[in-house]
């Protein structure tokens, strides 16, 4: 159940950053990898307050500055997976965009959960 309520969670999310990713990088012209930067930290910020209201039990293990700390930490890493992953469809591999864009943040999508569900939460 806690993993279904993640993925609507995270889906929510995903549609915010990816949103943003295809506003703009897409439409508008911006660099890609400095939007993809930009939308994952707000898609991020939503996640965390969708997470602690719907998935997870707030302040069990740590109090509430790290939580946000360690769910920051947590998608750092999973940002520089993000970004690595894109870089690489886009620029080495030549995938399209959004494409790319949906494919990293499908991948990154399962480290967030993993982490947060076993050393955050």
């Amino acid at each position: 159940m806690q993993v279904a309520r993640y993925s609507i969670v995270g889906g929510i999310s995903a549609i915010v950053d990816i949103g943003l990713f295809v506003l703009f990088a897409k439409l508008i012209g911006f660099n890609y990898l400095f939007v993809a930067f930009c939308s994952f930290i707000i898609g991020t910020g939503v996640n965390y307050q969708l997470s602690v209201k719907h998935v997870f039990e707030s302040s069990i293990r740590h109090t509430r500055n790290k939580e946000i700390f360690l769910v920051y930490f947590v998608s750092s890493v999973g940002l520089l997976f993000n970004l690595m992953i894109l870089y690489l469809a886009v620029s080495v591999f030549l995938f399209e965009m959004v494409l790319s864009k949906m494919f990293a943040s499908g991948l990154v999508f399962f480290w967030n959960y993993f982490m947060r569900k076993y050393y955050i939460f």
